[in-house]
């Protein structure tokens, strides 16, 4: 069976809050000094928003590769070397981990702009603005670097949907935004992706066949992680095959004894995402051309 991947609903890529959220992010741009803009360390070129480059051009900002923990290290450290030869102040992060460099980063962008201000006699913390796509951890690193749970956050997109400010130091104000996504993905692939890693609502999306996708993708750039986890002996397994495999190992069984691909789909998703398939980069620096 062929794998792909349906969006079901498109609007729903650029729904209304997205659209007005963008609408508040140039407004908010005036009153910032620096950017942060996160993307997820597994997709670290296809999970940045190509929009936010025009909005964002004569702000400091440096990008932060969230989520390292879950890609592989050396990809990683590809990845920052990419970024670096473009120009950008980068730094691959995951919760828990370098708060003080993260905070130290964020403050040395703002240092001219609050010089400035001091000299006018305005004493005054750094504001910096978080960007990225839904679920690449914005509203967490917020809430990592203040120190408490500020906002609420949730493992799916959409949770925050108005700009907020919070206190993250004496020295340092971040606003937190809403994930933005681009009104139209022309890479398929991207989108594919964008779904393994749940910058889209599964609510939106064909979940059987994006897990069929997941497995297939997986068992070309890692396939020990499936085979391991699922204990697959038999490595020409795609698609149906692949899953039903999965779903009888794991005794996802309904009743006369039938697959149930739904909750193995469902279970794919989910432990790809925890990183429970080991530490997996999707796409690759050397690929870029």
């Amino acid at each position: 069976m062929e794998s792909r991947c349906i969006v079901q609903k498109p609007i729903s890529w650029f729904p209304g809050h997205m659209a007005k959220a963008r609408r508040l992010l140039q407004d908010q741009l005036q009153r910032i000094d620096a950017v942060i803009e996160l993307c997820d360390a597994r997709l670290p070129l296809s999970s940045r928003n190509p929009d936010l480059d025009p909005l964002i051009k004569n702000k400091p900002r440096i990008l932060l590769l969230n989520k390292s923990d879950l890609a592989n290290p050396v990809e990683t450290k590809k990845w920052l070397t990419y970024f670096e030869n473009q120009g950008l102040d980068c730094m691959a992060i995951e919760m828990g981990r370098r708060k003080q460099n993260i905070l130290n980063a964020i403050i040395r962008m703002t240092e001219d702009r609050l010089e400035k201000s001091l000299k006018k006699g305005i004493h005054r913390a750094a504001r910096a603005m978080v960007l990225g796509v839904p679920n690449v951890g914005k509203s967490t690193l917020i809430n990592y670097l203040a120190g408490r749970s500020a906002f609420k956050v949730q493992d799916r997109p959409g949770v925050t949907r108005a700009p907020q400010w919070i206190t993250a130091s004496p020295k340092l104000e971040l606003l937190d935004t809403p994930g933005l996504l681009w009104p139209k993905l022309d890479d398929p692939v991207a989108a594919r992706r964008l779904a393994f890693i749940a910058a889209v609502r599964d609510e939106v999306l064909d979940v059987y066949h994006l897990s069929l996708a997941l497995i297939d993708e997986l068992m070309v750039i890692a396939p020990s992680g499936i085979m391991n986890r699922y204990k697959i002996t038999d490595d020409s397994l795609r698609g149906q095959a692949l899953l039903e495999a999965i779903c009888k190992n794991r005794g996802f069984l309904i009743k006369g004894g039938e697959v149930d691909l739904e909750r193995g789909a469902a279970c794919v998703l989910d432990e790809f995402r925890d990183g429970r398939l080991g530490r997996i980069t999707l796409e690759l620096a050397e690929d870029i051309s």
